[in-house]
């Protein structure tokens, strides 16, 4: 059942605003907004992404959750940023596809098709037409998905490498210095070693392999999928490490030392 316009009309009061304040934030017609919480109309890909950046909420946790439904304390969580969706196993939900003996396929999502599953992740028709395959020597009992990676943070594992990850339920249970890949509003798909700060910020901190990218932090709210890596493909044979790399990296080094020493 789609929730969506009961718990936009539910969200909007709790924030008291008109339906003309929210349509004049989203920079749609009132009109629209009306048609939306009554069902009339369904809202278009630009306006869910909208709603669900003002609320703060999970496009999917905004159309197959009744808001409703919750306890204040889930509302708290909400509007501290943490999104209900990622509570348990029941409120997630995900669109996968199977082989001939309804055992999971492995969709790969390539560079080409990154900018899309960003926003149509949870569409099962467009996971439907991801190429899709079998490897043998990972669990049928678990869900997993590839993903292209791209750039040099994540050195010495090369851009372009093909990175298997496998399904997170429950985003606690991602572990301090766990690799994982997460799908996110604004920074698209990326690739990080994870450090778990839920508990104490509602946030995960990201760090990149190549130590000449800083760490940064998401809230959970801004994550759609995170899937913990296992093992990754490449076709080429990495470069050995140079004399005149390792004197380039100690300059950065350097350099990134002095910056930070100039700047206190």
């Amino acid at each position: 059942m789609n929730y969506f316009g009961s718990n936009i009309k539910l969200l909007r009061t709790r924030k008291n605003r008109t339906q003309n304040d929210l349509a004049a934030a989203l920079e749609i017609k009132r009109t629209t907004v009306n048609a939306i919480e009554n069902s009339i109309s369904q809202p278009t890909v630009s306006q869910l992404q909208a709603f669900s950046k003002y609320f703060g909420i999970a496009i999917d946790t905004l159309i197959n959750t009744d808001l409703n439904q919750l306890s204040e304390s889930q509302f708290t969580d909400l509007q501290n940023g943490f999104d209900v969706f990622i509570r348990g196993t029941n409120l997630r939900v995900i669109a996968t596809t199977v082989d001939k003996n309804n055992i999971d396929n492995i969709e790969f999502v390539s560079e080409k098709a990154k900018a899309g599953y960003v926003t149509r992740f949870a569409d099962p028709e467009y996971i439907g037409n991801l190429p899709v395959f079998q490897l043998p020597f990972l669990s049928h009992e678990k869900k997993y998905r590839a993903f292209t990676i791209s750039g040099d943070s994540m050195l010495p594992i090369p851009s372009g490498s093909v990175i298997f990850g496998e399904f997170v339920q429950n985003f606690y249970d991602i572990k301090n210095n766990d690799a994982c890949i997460l799908i996110t509003r604004d920074e698209g798909i990326v690739f990080k070693i994870v450090e778990n700060k839920i508990a104490l910020s509602f946030n995960l901190r990201l760090i990149s392999l190549n130590p000449e990218f800083s760490p940064f932090e998401v809230p959970v709210s801004e994550i759609k999928e995170v899937w913990k890596f296992v093992c990754y493909m490449n076709t080429e044979i990495p470069e050995p490490e140079t004399d005149i790399r390792k004197v380039l990296q100690s300059v950065n080094e350097l350099k990134k030392d002095i910056k930070e020493k100039l700047s206190r």
